[in-house]
C-alpha cells in the first residue's frame, strides 16, 4: 500500500512549514518524509517587473521559478518507494500545478492574513540578507500581487483550511489527531 500523502499550501509566510515541522515532530513513530518546495527553485529564476512600482525583481513568487519536474519526481519517488507511512508536501504554489496536487490525497489550505504573513517574511527575511525596507517594499511591490494572482485562487482545491493566523495550535492540533487516527487505520482514499 502507497503512503498516505499531505499537502499543505498557503501564502508565503502562512505557517506551512511550521505546520509541517510540527506534524513530523508529533509522528516520530512513523516512517515521514517532508519535501519542501523552496527547496527545488531553478537556479535562473524570471524576472519580473512589479506592476505598481516597475521596479524589476528575481521573481521567486512565479510557477516558473519552481523546478516543478523534480519536484513531482521527488514526491513520486517517496511515494512509491514503500519506506514511508506518509510523505509529507509543503510549497505556497503547490496547489497551483494540477500535475502534482492531483497526486496527493488529502490537501490543506493555511489561511492568513496578509499583514501577518508580512511580518513573519519581515522576521525572516530581515534576518538573513535584506534590510527590513526591502523586504516590505518586494512584498507590497510583487509578492503580495503573485499571492493574489498564483497562490490564493488554488485554496479551493483544499479539502482543509486551517487558520494560520491564530497564535494557537488548534488547526494543527485537529490535523495532527485526524492524521493520527487515518495511520492507525491504515487506511487512505488512495487517488493514484
Amino acid at each position: 500500500m502507497l503512503p498516505i500523502s499531505i499537502g499543505i499550501a498557503g501564502g508565503s509566510g502562512s505557517g506551512k512549514t511550521t505546520i509541517s515541522n510540527y506534524l513530523a515532530h508529533a509522528l516520530t513513530n512513523y516512517k515521514i518524509k517532508v519535501i519542501h518546495m523552496d527547496k527545488y527553485y531553478k537556479k535562473k529564476r524570471p524576472i519580473a517587473i512589479a506592476p505598481f512600482s516597475g521596479k524589476e525583481y528575481e521573481d521567486f513568487n512565479h510557477p516558473t521559478a519552481i523546478d516543478i519536474d523534480q519536484v513531482i519526481n521527488q514526491f513520486n519517488q517517496a511515494l512509491h518507494s514503500k519506506e514511508y507511512d506518509l510523505v509529507l508536501i509543503e510549497g505556497f504554489l503547490l496547489f497551483h500545478f494540477p500535475e502534482l496536487h492531483e497526486l496527493i490525497d488529502y490537501k490543506v489550505f493555511v489561511d492568513c492574513q496578509s499583514d501577518d504573513r508580512l511580518v513573519r517574511r519581515i522576521d525572516k527575511f530581515s534576518v538573513e540578507r535584506y534590510t527590513q525596507e526591502e523586504v516590505i517594499t518586494e512584498y507590497l511591490d510583487l509578492v503580495r500581487h503573485r499571492h493574489d494572482e498564483f497562490v490564493e485562487p488554488t485554496r479551493w482545491h483544499a479539502n482543509l483550511i486551517i487558520n494560520g493566523s491564530q497564535r494557537t495550535e488548534k488547526g494543527s492540533q485537529m490535523l495532527l489527531d485526524w492524521l493520527r487516527q487515518k495511520l492507525k487505520e491504515g487506511y487512505h482514499d488512495n487517488n493514484h
